[in-house]
């Protein structure tokens, strides 16, 4: 597994994260004695970087990686915990709370379900608009002197916040959604991030299943799952970007992979400074996704993805146009 410091203050990671989050019911039922072994087949893969968020399956995740830590040298990976999103009793989303006092709250309970003594990367999982970035940022930094964090991460969240986030203290990545079919980071945000050592930890690598070459139309309609009322899953939508999986199955299957890992080498080809969070929960999706690494992409392939799967092609925003309006990276 490569490793390479993430942004300019950050810790060594591994080219490729292992994102938690479907392991606590966002994309259907999951299994967790087989979660559990994902995480542990990731960490002997060479794995470090663990990313969940204290909202998933409102504390599920946490207390569901803090059993698969639990005995493990803690210096052998990584926790990058997102912080923030207000849940309901019954599931529901209640807003985002970035003010001082609440994040030590939050805090406080993420090291209890994690049974932990610090965090690696600690982020708010999207900009409040009541509180201030520098405010938000600052009470972080005051938790890094104390002990309880290493690093200050972002997420979701556009050019001008990255800046004066950065200006209070370092940052070392931005954790954002990244894909083939979402290219928007592209205009501002990635060379913002670039200009000031920030590194990229991309999410939806693989468009949370829709280009992983395994979606098939009528899938994902369980309660609870995200992607029955995700624009680019519905049925206005589907047939035009299942077409889009389908020119990149050609090319995969000229080289000898799969769909997604062509899907993976493509994101993880952007650059150095961007690390592709896995979001396997099963391990034979975690050994396919590790496949990524050894898929070599010329310069002929990178002309023929581009044409199978053009910038904006797919049909459907990534979230709903609801959630948009409230995300600063989208502004």
């Amino acid at each position: 597994m490569k490793m390479h410091r993430l942004g300019k203050t950050g810790p060594d990671v591994s080219a490729v994260g292992l994102g938690c989050m479907g392991m606590s019911g966002m994309y259907g039922p999951s299994d967790r004695a087989e979660s559990i072994a994902t995480i542990h087949a990731a960490l002997d893969a060479g794995i470090n970087l663990l990313d969940t968020g204290d909202f998933y399956g409102m504390g599920h995740n946490e207390m569901l990686i803090g059993e698969a830590i639990k005995g493990l040298n803690r210096d052998n990976f990584l926790i990058s915990v997102k912080f923030g999103a207000l849940r309901d009793p019954a599931g529901g989303w209640a807003g985002y709370d970035s003010r001082p006092a609440a994040i030590k709250n939050f805090l406080a309970y993420t090291l209890q379900r994690l049974g932990v003594d610090h965090i690696d990367i600690y982020r708010p999982a999207r900009l409040d608009p009541n509180v201030p970035i520098e405010e938000t940022v600052g009470a972080i930094a005051d938790l890094i002197k104390a002990g309880y964090i290493r690093h200050i991460g972002l997420s979701e969240v556009g050019a001008d916040t990255i800046r004066r986030a950065a200006s209070v203290h370092p940052i070392v990545d931005l954790q954002i959604e990244y894909s083939l079919i979402s290219r928007g980071i592209e205009d501002k945000i990635l060379p913002t991030c670039r200009d000031l050592g920030i590194d990229i930890t991309a999410y939806g690598v693989l468009s949370r299943g829709l280009i992983s070459g395994h979606w098939q139309k009528g899938d994902g309609k369980q309660k609870g799952d995200f992607r029955a009322f995700s624009p680019r899953f519905q049925d206005a939508n589907i047939d035009q970007n299942l077409a889009l999986v389908e020119a990149l199955r050609k090319i995969a299957d000229a080289k000898g992979a799969s769909v997604a890992q062509i899907a993976i080498a493509w994101v993880a080809s952007r650059g150095h400074d961007i690390i592709p969070l896995i979001g396997a929960r099963r391990q034979d999706r975690l050994t396919e996704a590790l496949g990524s690494q050894s898929v070599h992409l010329s310069s002929e392939d990178f002309a023929a993805i581009e044409k199978a799967v053009p910038r904006d092609a797919a049909a459907g925003n990534r979230y709903p146009d609801a959630q948009l309006a409230h995300m600063d990276s989208e502004k």
